[in-house]
């Protein structure tokens, strides 16, 4: 299998030359991604592959279900180096229809890591039992919860020093949360964005 890979590899490494020849140079020089991701850690959501961006265009945070925990030093160090040094000033939290993540905090505990990991998610399913009640079977409910932890995931991201500084600093950063569909491939905005603006109550720039 690891000898299939490196086929792969170098497969893709020589029709990219072949379609773009100063193409791995220009990538070695500098990184100049315009996007932070969140993303889930599942196998059928690669940023770049779902975003149709290539390498260098997107900065890359994974782990499972998208969770934002604040104390989270991995996905608070990528952060930061998104923002503060790479200069990016779009950072996408993205969550998934079917996620196995969300799935398994809407059962029962198993005693083990991922219990603690999913924690948040069991506190949003809480927080909305009554609505999430309303909707018709246990897969709309799962979905609608993941919607919910992106919003979250966005508001958290909102909150920490990191962005709080940065938009004190007059940073235009804005944070979004999209939902992917595996069954279709398609990206959704949940209309869940926190700007600069929208914190100290400015008008959005024109």
């Amino acid at each position: 299998m690891l000898s299939d890979l490196f086929t792969r590899n170098r497969t893709w490494s020589e029709h990219r030359k072949a379609e773009e020849p100063g193409y791995f140079a220009r990538l070695a020089t500098r990184q100049n991604p315009e996007f932070f991701w969140v993303g889930c850690a599942d196998s059928r959501v690669p940023a770049n592959v779902v975003a149709g961006l290539d390498p260098g265009e997107v900065f890359v945070h994974r782990n499972v279900a998208n969770v934002v925990h604040s104390s989270d030093m991995n996905l608070l160090s990528a952060l930061e180096f998104a923002v503060e040094s790479l200069g990016i000033r779009e950072i996408i939290v993205c969550g998934h229809y079917g996620c196995g993540g969300v799935k398994a905090a809407t059962e029962e505990m198993l005693g083990g890591l991922t219990d603690h990991w999913l924690e948040p998610i069991r506190r949003l399913a809480r927080a909305y039992a009554i609505d999430l009640a309303q909707l018709p079977d246990i897969e709309a409910r799962r979905d609608r919860l993941a919607e919910l932890n992106v919003v979250e995931g966005v508001r958290r991201i909102a909150e920490t020093p990191i962005l709080q500084r940065a938009w004190a600093a007059g940073k235009p950063v804005k944070v979004h949360g999209l939902i992917y569909g595996l069954k279709d491939g398609v990206l959704a905005d949940l209309d869940c964005t926190i700007t600069r603006a929208s914190v100290f109550g400015e008008d959005e720039p024109r």
